[in-house]
Formats: structure tokens, sequence, C-alpha cells
């Protein structure tokens, strides 16, 4: 069925001689020297064992829930990346705190829903998620192998063929809104190519294959189309009425520089931003291209039928670090994006992702990632406030944990972000959060005892909270995930479940996309 890829390692090469080397992405484990492949029953290699799962569960809870009417006009999902629970507990503490409280007793946005769920994460070939399987199962409904985006386990990663075969391609949940009329769009704090946005759209065995720099590297000059390719020419990318986030660089030949003077990465000499507005133009319908806070203010006030923005080279700066005056927040970009897809009187549906929290935790900037999380919280409730809970089902949840964890036994309304009240038994203060692994690791000192991080300045926004075990980058974690709901349905969300059962369950209660709906 595929090709023989005998020569890929030869073409690598000599690409390799006329192109500056390649960037992979910076936090995680991307290269082929990452752990070996678990295995598993043939059956969870096809999406019909995925989706026959969710059915079931979906039958199971109309059974056992009391008969309920609504459906949701409008779907938002909004996705913490890395968003643990452990990092729930925290960055709502935080948030008190920062309000003069003690605390604890303080909530995110989101956690007054009326329902709570918790989701199971693991790939089919790993126990522990990265972002790409996991958008692929609470995108498109079925769980995947490890660094692949939207196509079955049938396709290993890395494989340069493997995912053009269609049988192994899958529709997300956005493809089934735009199939039934209604809109759809992305709004990441990433690249648009990243792992967790891509799975609303692209088709691939390799989550770094952003540009046809990364793509080639792989499988030489008749490599796959990237994933920014795949955005502006494929559907069902090239039908989302809005894309928001970072990423220029994917988007731009590597002889040209962006607004911000950052360089592209392409290859192929195609300048996609253009190649966009070309296509737009081509429908005759309104578009528009922007590139800063300002540009998207003004965008909202009277959308164009299609909206791309790009923020940034690469990924949005972090909340805490950014030029307000520049950088939109999530909380713009939500907003920006419900104005938008808000005209279609049939309906929409939006992912929204806070993706830095992950990038902050696989550093051990722990403030960061906590206050990347209090920004997330920020944009729901800017959503909630502009959808009606009668009409708009919105969902949050996270993809995969991360290793942080809180720990000793402080008073209540200690500092979150300081050290424990406790001291370890060789007489050293620890921190209240801190990593099972990662760069944040401290050698100990001559005397062979561990260094006195409290010394440090601990609330300054690049900490760099302790670790257990020295990574350069810190791991995932393998811990089940929560999911709040509310809305049409919103009771359907709660229990135990496989993450790839998510995307059924907005598809229920929307009445879009294959299987059972609430309509029915």
């Amino acid at each position: 069925m595929f090709r023989r890829t005998a020569c890929v390692l030869a073409a690598a090469l000599l690409l390799a001689a006329v192109q500056p080397s390649l960037e992979y992405d910076e936090y995680h484990r991307s290269a082929k020297e990452a752990a070996p492949a678990g295995t598993a029953p043939e059956a969870e290699l096809d999406a019909q064992h995925w989706v026959e799962e969710a059915q079931a569960g979906i039958r199971a809870r109309r059974a056992r829930l009391p008969p309920t009417g609504g459906s949701a006009r409008n779907v938002v999902m909004f996705l913490g990346d890395g968003m643990s629970v452990a990092t729930l507990t925290a960055a709502r503490t935080l948030l008190g705190q920062r309000a003069g409280r003690a605390g604890e007793e303080s909530h995110l946005s989101f956690e007054a829903f009326p329902t709570v769920g918790l989701a199971k994460t693991y790939c089919v070939d790993a126990q522990t998620a990265d972002s790409a399987c996991s958008a692929t199962a609470y995108l498109c409904g079925a769980k995947a192998n490890r660094g692949t985006i939207g196509v079955t386990a049938r396709v290993p990663r890395w494989h340069c063929d493997a995912a053009q075969e269609p049988s192994y391609q899958l529709a997300s949940i956005a493809a089934w809104a735009l199939q039934d009329g209604r809109d759809a769009g992305i709004v990441t704090t990433t690249r648009v190519t990243h792992a967790s946005p891509a799975g609303a759209y692209a088709h691939t065995a390799a989550r770094d294959w952003e540009s046809d720099a990364d793509a080639r590297a792989s499988c030489g000059l008749d490599a796959p189309p990237d994933i920014a390719h795949q955005l502006v020419h494929d559907y069902p990318g090239n039908q989302f009425k809005v894309i928001l986030g970072g990423g220029r660089r994917e988007f731009l030949p590597n002889n040209e520089v962006d607004e911000e003077g950052t360089p592209g990465r392409r290859l192929d000499g195609i300048n996609l931003i253009e190649q966009w507005r070309a296509d737009k133009a081509s429908r005759n319908v309104t578009h528009q291209y922007v590139w800063n806070r300002e540009q998207l203010l003004r965008a909202t006030e009277d959308p164009p039928e299609y909206l791309l923005g790009l923020f940034e080279g690469s990924h949005l700066q972090y909340h805490l670090l950014a030029n307000a005056s520049t950088e939109p927040t999530l909380a713009d970009l939500t907003e920006a994006a419900i104005v938008s897809l808000s005209r279609n009187e049939k309906g929409f549906f939006l992912f929204v992702e806070g993706g830095r929290i992950d990038h902050a935790h696989h550093d051990n900037l722990v403030q960061l990632a906590l206050d990347e999380t209090i920004e997330l919280s920020e944009a729901v409730a800017r959503a909630a406030a502009l959808l009606p809970e009668d009409d708009a089902l919105l969902v949050v949840t996270a993809d995969h944990a991360h290793v942080m964890t809180l720990s000793g036994y402080s008073r209540r309304g200690s500092d979150v972000l300081g050290p424990s009240d406790d001291v370890g038994d060789d007489g050293v203060p620890y921190m209240t959060l801190s990593y099972a692994n990662g760069p944040g690791f401290r050698v100990p000192t001559d005397a062979g005892l561990r260094e006195d991080v409290s010394q440090e300045d601990y609330r300054a926004a690049q900490f760099v909270a302790p670790a257990g075990v020295p990574l350069e980058s810190e791991t995932h974690g393998g811990d089940d995930v929560a999911v709040f709901a509310r809305g049409p349905q919103h009771a359907m969300f709660a229990g135990l479940y496989e993450q790839s059962q998510l995307p059924h369950l907005m598809a229920y209660a929307a009445c879009i996309g294959p299987g059972e709906h609430a309509c029915d």
C-alpha cells in the first residue's frame, strides 16, 4: 500500500547541506530516540472500535439520566494544555492570594460549571499521552499513536506515506460542524500549526511536520503535505472562519521575515498567508489578516467573513511577560472568534487552547504555568458572558497532566509559590510546588545537602521550581484530567471515560456528526 522509503535518509542528508538546521518542538521529545511504542489490541488500531466504545457510553448515560430536552446550537471546547488537577488547585489558590485572600477557597470560572468528569488520556501505544494523540482523541473521537494527528493507530509515527491513506484519516468535530452548515474556528496561544489545534484539521504521521522544511527533513523532497499547508489548502481548515494564534514562521518562505523580524521556515518558496488571502479573494468573500492586538480589536468591531490572525513568529508570549499593547490576551482572541462565528444562525464549533500552560511546566516555570491557567479561566468567563447557557455548550478540559505536585503541611493561606511550613529530614526547606523531573533539578551542595531554594526569588515570574530528576524538559503525567461542562446536555459529561468520547459527547449535544444525538 505504501511506497518504499529507502532513499529518505539520503534525501534528508542532501537537504541538510542546502538548508539551515531544523528546529523541532523545543518542549517535547519529538526526536526518533523517544521511548519505543507499546502494544495494543488489534481492534484499537481502527476508528470503529473507538466510535462503538463512545456510542455505548452515550447509550449508557441516556439510560441512567432522567430525560432532558434541548440541544446546543454552539459548542466551545476549551483546552488547557497540560492543565492537570494539581495545576487547577494551585492556580485557583494563586488567584485568590493575588486578591488578598487565603486562596484555597477561590475557584476558576469553569470550576463553577454544574458537571465535572474525568477523562483517561493514554494513547494506543503509550501510557502517558502527548498533545498529538490526545488531540486526535478529543477532537476526532479515536485514540491514536503518540505524535500522530488526525489519523487512526494504523499510522505509525514518522511514516511518510501512511497518513495519506484515506481510510486511515479521521474527521474532526470541526468538520462535523461544517458539514451541518455551521461555522468553525480555532484559537490558541501556541502556533496554529501546533499539535492541539492541528487536531481540528490535519492528518499527519508526525506532529513536527508543521512546515515543509520539517516534512522534507524526514521524508525527502517528496514529503507529504505539511500541517500549515493543510490548514490553508485542505478541508476542513480552508473553511475555518476564524484562525487565531501564533506561528507566522511556518507560513513564510525562509528568504522572508515577518512583521516583527522572525524569518520564515518554508523551503518551497510559498507564502501561505498570501495564498490564504488569494483563496478568499477567489471565493469573493470578505477576509482580513491581522498580526497585533490593535488590528484584532478593530476587526472584532466589524469582523470579515474570514479572519486570520498570527500574532508571533512562533508561540504567543507568556501573559506575564507579554507586551500588552501588541499581544492579545486569550480572552481577546476568544471574544473575537465568538463575535465572528455568531453571525451564522445555525451555530458554530470553536476550539480554544491555552497552550502555554504546558510549555511553562516543561521548563518548571511554575508561576507562568499557573498564570496561563488563570488566563484560560478569564477566556472561559468571557465566553460564558457572551453565550447564553440554554443555547451554548461550553466544555473545559486538558489533554494530559504534568508532574507538578503540591506537598507539605502548610498553614491555610500560606504562599502557594513559597516554601512549605515544613522542612526535610535533612533540615533544608522545600517548596510547596515542585516537579518530579525537569530542568529545575539542583545539584546537591559539597556537603551533600539539597540546595535551599527558599533563599531564591521564588516570586519572580521566571523562577525555576525544583525538580527531583534532572531532565532538559519536564515530562507529561499520565493522570486522568478533569472535564467541566455547562449548557445543553452538560450532565452527559459526568463520570470517568475515555478521552476519545469527548467529541462524540459534544456532537450528541449539538446534533451533528455520526452516532446518537440529543435530538433523536
